[in-house]
């Protein structure tokens, strides 16, 4: 018995040494320097359900990251699952050009029902990345359209929106768009500012006095205003910017000033949209509605690639002309736009939140996160504490560890935590199915692994 146990424990090691030296060979990881992998395992995941990844020895690891943010409802979710298996049966993909199906239609009536009723029209593409493209290029349209000539955008500091080429250009962060520059489009950036805190057993702000980063935005806009075609941001939280969180007065004062020189407004909440935040859309804490709302990642709730921007009927009736002014058209598109498995899925993902009122349940669940996590503060290795919604960070200081994030994603793979942080910043973005006891052994992890940071 004992040795049948053997030979099958040893047929199990080598199919998962064959899968990763596979893996190794011909694939090539995003955000992920290689070499890394010399010493970094690499982790193949046999299934997952919940808030629970299973690796080929089932051992589990929780989800602390909602898999990049994108999984909302846990792994596996049978509502989910049942409504993609059903559109399966009937429709799985057709052309959106001159065509389109019942889920992009439901799909599209149900976003636009539940965004101010200024944002109308919805335009789709397949992944964040590609709807801050579908933004840019449509606010640039659009002054071409009128008459106008302008010629740059206008970020954040410390702003990431994604990795094609017009959305590095938007960005602020060397590590992504450093060695691409000459390649860009022309932007200029404005100082983000970053909440305080009052004291490291509190989450009290100090403060909401950004008018130093104001006044720098309003003599940007003196000299250049009339030639920025956008301002482009994530109300309240720069997610790949270590988790920055600032507060939605600095959002609506600073696109105020931007609107007064008749630049448009593109809210990323490609990250930070569908609850994140605390509210289902960020903008809704920010007194301030955009020209252009990009949203993709929990959209579909981790299982589909889909992403949207939402605009106005003013902005789609820009381009709304004869054929004989075919440069006036929107011309941009993507093989997959409207995939009817993926608007199957992001209909699903809006029924949960209708039927089961999450967004009132993250409340709760958002103050048992914090109440948990302030027992990291006992360790003189967290600082800056912070919390916005389902998002929650703190950075690591007082560690001679050159790559303590590293060092905090190793000891967690041990203990059965997927963690990824940025840099030194450790942030916690689970699904919203997770329970009080996961939350209470997440932390139980971290503080052994602080001991030793």
């Amino acid at each position: 018995m004992t040795r049948i146990k053997n030979n099958n424990q040893f047929i199990k090691e080598s199919i998962l040494e064959s899968l990763k030296q596979l893996d190794l060979e011909h694939i090539w990881h995003p955000c992920t320097q290689m070499k890394d992998h010399e010493n970094v395992p690499l982790i193949p995941i046999k299934y997952a359900k919940g808030a629970y990844l299973y690796d080929f020895d089932d051992k589990s690891y929780i989800d602390c990251v909602s898999s990049w943010w994108v999984n909302l409802f846990g792994h596996c979710n049978d509502s989910i699952n049942n409504a993609i298996i059903t559109q399966l049966q009937n429709l799985e993909h057709i052309i959106l050009a001159g065509f389109t199906h019942e889920p992009i239609i439901r799909l599209s009536k149900r976003l636009c029902d539940m965004l101010p009723q200024e944002l109308q029209k919805c335009f789709y593409a397949d992944n964040g990345s590609s709807a801050i493209e579908v933004a840019l290029k449509m606010s640039f349209h659009y002054f071409f359209n009128k008459g106008e000539k302008r010629k740059f955008f206008l970020s954040l500091t410390n702003s990431y929106h994604g990795e094609t080429f017009g959305a590095l250009s938007v960005g602020n962060v060397d590590l992504y768009k450093k060695i691409y520059s000459p390649l860009l489009l022309q932007n200029m950036t404005t100082i983000v500012p970053s909440l305080s805190f009052a004291h490291k057993d509190t989450n009290a702000f100090l403060s909401h006095d950004y008018s130093h980063e104001l006044e720098s935005l309003q003599k940007i806009l003196k000299t250049h205003g009339n030639h920025i075609i956008a301002f482009i941001l994530e109300p309240l939280v720069q997610c790949a910017g270590n988790m920055n969180m600032y507060h939605h007065e600095f959002v609506r004062e600073s696109c105020s000033l931007c609107k007064e020189y008749g630049i448009q407004i593109i809210f990323d909440e490609i990250a930070v949209g569908f609850g994140r935040t605390g509210s289902m859309f960020a903008f809704e804490q920010c007194g301030i509605i955009p020209d252009y709302l990009c949203l993709s990642k929990g959209i579909s709730g981790g299982y589909m690639p889909l992403s949207v921007v939402v605009t106005t009927n003013e902005i789609y009736n820009a381009f709304y002309a004869p054929y004989n002014q075919i440069q006036k058209a929107f011309l941009h598109s993507h093989s997959y736009t409207g995939n009817a498995l993926a608007c199957a899925s992001a209909n699903a993902v809006l029924d949960i939140f209708e039927k089961e009122n999450i967004i009132a349940k993250n409340k709760i669940l958002s103050v048992f996160i914090l109440k948990q996590f302030e027992r990291l503060k006992e360790s003189d290795k967290v600082a800056n504490m912070r919390q916005c919604g389902m998002i929650l960070a703190f950075d690591i200081v007082r560690t001679k560890r050159k790559r303590a994030g590293l060092f905090v994603f190793m000891e967690g793979l041990k203990k059965g935590l997927l963690l990824r942080p940025l840099g030194n910043t450790i942030y916690f973005m689970p699904p919203y199915i997770i329970t009080e006891e996961e939350i209470c052994f997440v932390v139980r992890n971290l503080q052994e692994i602080l001991k030793i940071v």
